[in-house]
């Protein structure tokens, strides 16, 4: 297996590595679209952050994974050994990475079911297509734009169900698609059309690094991995087990972090005010500050948690406003969280705080 450049050492880019990071943490945002010009660490950065993502339990012998902790989202053939008592076997399995071709077509993506061989033998053969290969794991695609639209289409649903339910001809098979979805393109080739734009989570524009000294670390960097690539992989490993760990420690608790009523008014009311278009963007916003703040550790969203999930979120969504004249900082986006939060509490009652409601809610029991 060739070495893989280590994801910390990736030198500046530092919006694009934080929507991998919380994707990591949270598949269930959504994916992320990366574009940029030629040369800037994309498919680097993807391929670096599969090796980084620490091992997973899954189903012995199973063909997609399954997660022995999650049967509502088990395949049909997991499911079916379960019901007949058998056993299922455990095992620690590496994420896995998967490279969807440009010219990958709907039947090689979803998978197949042998028709055939089930009217004739009355058997159900389902051939895995690469959302099978890519569960619990990676979906990485180079010039997401020149795929068929079809394709992409295909792909983002499945991802935001987390499942792919294959039918023919009154034959029906499942198994789980959980996977991170990183799309990657050069807008010089032709863009998406808004409405595949739109289902991608999370979105960054990345361009070449102009400052001279960081450009001689990328240059020093890059050769040093070159002659010896392991001896360069020892010599970020502390950092990459760092990270790895925060990832880990964040998955595990990223359903746990809370959120307040005014938090999700502070979203909307961020959104509403930017003219975005439908109610994707506020959820992909409330996952993607959750998410930030199990990566920090913190059981609770803050302003900033949000600012800094709405400056990925909401760039490929506006047409006309800031975002299309230049770039808001997170510091700005905080300003403008707190300047709606002030104006939209004016003259309105507070809330009172959960445990506050609680002991409201004792003193009239007792």
């Amino acid at each position: 297996m060739p070495s893989i450049y280590p994801f910390t050492a990736i030198v500046g880019q530092e919006r694009m590595r934080r929507a991998l990071v919380l994707n990591a943490v949270d598949p269930r945002i959504g994916g992320v679209l990366i574009r940029g010009e030629r040369g800037t660490a994309k498919s680097t950065a993807a391929r670096a952050l599969a090796a980084l993502l620490p091992k997973v339990r899954a189903v012995r012998g199973c063909r997609f994974g399954c997660d022995p902790d999650q049967p509502t989202s088990w395949c049909t053939e997991c499911r079916e050994r379960a019901a007949s008592g058998d056993p299922l076997p455990i095992e620690e399995k590496r994420i896995p990475f998967v490279n969807l071709p440009v010219s990958a077509t709907e039947d090689r993506v979803v998978g197949t079911l042998d028709i055939e061989q089930a009217i004739q033998k009355g058997e159900r053969h389902f051939e895995a297509g690469v959302l099978a290969a890519a569960n619990r794991g990676l979906l990485y695609i180079d010039e997401v734009n020149l795929l068929d639209d079809h394709v992409v289409d295909v792909l983002l649903d499945s991802a935001a169900m987390g499942m792919n339910i294959v039918e023919r001809e009154g034959i029906s098979f499942s198994h789980p698609a959980r996977f991170i979805l990183v799309g990657t393109m050069n807008p010089e080739e032709g863009d998406l059309r808004p409405q595949l734009l739109d289902r991608f989570a999370l979105s960054v524009d990345i361009t070449g690094i102009r400052d001279a000294r960081d450009r001689v670390t990328i240059i020093e960097n890059n050769l040093a991995f070159e002659s010896d690539p392991e001896a360069f992989r020892k010599q970020w490993l502390p950092h990459e087990e760092k990270i790895s760990r925060q990832i880990a420690s964040a998955r595990t608790m990223v359903d746990k972090v809370n959120y307040a009523r005014r938090d999700l008014l502070s979203i909307a009311a961020l959104t509403a005010s930017l003219n975005v278009d439908g109610h994707r963007a506020d959820l992909v916003i409330l996952k993607a500050a959750r998410a930030h703040a199990a990566f920090e550790g913190r059981t609770a969203i803050t302003n900033r948690d949000i600012a800094l999930a709405a400056e990925l979120a909401l760039p490929h969504r506006i047409k006309r406003g800031p975002f299309h004249q230049t770039e808001i900082s997170p510091e700005q986006l905080q300003e403008r969280i707190e300047q709606l939060q002030g104006s939209s509490s004016e003259g309105e009652p507070s809330e009172p705080e959960p445990k506050e409601a609680e002991a409201e809610a004792q003193k009239k029991k007792s």
